[in-house]
């Protein structure tokens, strides 16, 4: 089996074997180490999945993706259904837009105004940052989450290696909402796994998101928030093991 997992932070792709399956995390285009660029829509991100994929020589994987990278998995599947063996989509939703979603205009002002200056390790830095963030930002393992995206540019200079501009300027426009994908639908194997303290995956909302998945199963992970892989990550992980090894 082959896993493509949408990430937001780490390297462009890497490689990983699991006995048999190979795992390919993969950066997001403006995020990671992937290229920058102006263009963010999940039709650029989705046809940079497709080429992937296509350079690696993968036929058909299972996708893997959490929020936007959820969003981006699912947009694969409905417009290239013959690429994907099974689709899990972690705290997203095709059909509505949460409000704790827009939360992320303020993390983005709160990492764009962080004083990045006069710090001499990066390893401060990232200290620094993590408690100057605490101000907009009350959860800690999301703080720990985002500083893992401050690099060092220079001795003693500091960067984030997202794109902020760009995720600032498509944010509203472009990464929020889903796209209308017309009568497109994906039927084969989904899973959405949502956060039981989270309202991204309405149970009221299940009809509509099985009319563009018909095969969709939904499971709420007890005590997760959003960030459900960083909030119980045993829990998360054997619902996507005991999914994948499903007939």
């Amino acid at each position: 089996m082959v896993f493509l997992v949408q990430r937001l932070i780490g390297t462009y792709y890497q490689k990983q074997f699991i006995g048999i399956q190979t795992v390919i995390t993969v950066d997001a285009r403006n995020h990671g180490d992937s290229p920058h660029s102006s263009d963010m829509t999940y039709s650029h991100m989705a046809q940079d999945i497709v080429q992937l994929m296509n350079d690696l020589g993968f036929q058909k994987s299972i996708l893997i993706g959490h929020s936007m990278g959820g969003s981006t998995m699912m947009y694969v599947a409905l417009n290239y259904p013959q690429l994907v063996e099974k689709l899990i989509i972690v705290d997203m939703s095709p059909v509505r837009v949460s409000p704790q979603l827009m939360e992320m205009e303020k993390i983005f002002k709160a990492m764009r105004t962080a004083n990045l200056e006069g710090i001499p390790t990066l390893t401060k830095a990232r200290t620094s940052i993590r408690d100057q963030l605490a101000n907009a930002i009350k959860s800690l393992p999301l703080r720990q989450f985002l500083v893992m995206n401050l690099v060092e540019a220079d001795i003693g200079k500091y960067k984030w290696r997202v794109n902020l501009p760009v995720l600032e300027q498509n944010f509203a426009s472009q990464i929020a909402v889903f796209p209308d994908v017309g009568s497109k639908i994906y039927n084969g194997p989904t899973l959405f796994i949502g956060g039981s303290n989270s309202d991204y995956i309405r149970v009221e909302d299940h009809d509509k998101i099985k009319k563009l998945f018909p095969s969709a199963g939904f499971t709420y992970i007890n005590g997760a928030n959003h960030w459900v892989h960083a909030d119980k990550p045993t829990e998360f992980l054997k619902t996507t093991i005991d999914f994948v090894n499903q007939t």
